[in-house]
């Protein structure tokens, strides 16, 4: 018997759709915080980004996912607020 090359749980396209929204986001955090003047600022902000995904890697309810999603997309506008007014 041949061995499958998919893995154990395979995603639903609903599923796959919404990982890739959660690595936009998490890619689009860290390319705003390399923005951080401050190396301990950045690396904290870095550190930070790592532990609260890995934190909620774990989730699995739809609407508790597009919650977290919606928080993360705030709290990058945010960020990118801070980022431009400390450069004006």
């Amino acid at each position: 018997m041949a061995s499958s090359r998919l893995p154990p749980t395979v995603l639903t396209l609903k599923q796959f759709m919404r990982r890739q929204q959660v690595l936009l986001l998490y890619r689009k955090i860290l390319r705003a915080i390399r923005q951080v003047p401050s190396d301990s600022d950045r690396k904290y902000l870095q550190d930070w980004a790592r532990e609260e995904f890995k934190r909620k890697k774990s989730a699995t309810e739809e609407d508790t996912i597009r919650m977290m999603i919606t928080q993360g997309n705030m709290q990058l506008k945010e960020l990118e607020r801070t980022l431009a007014l400390a450069k004006s």
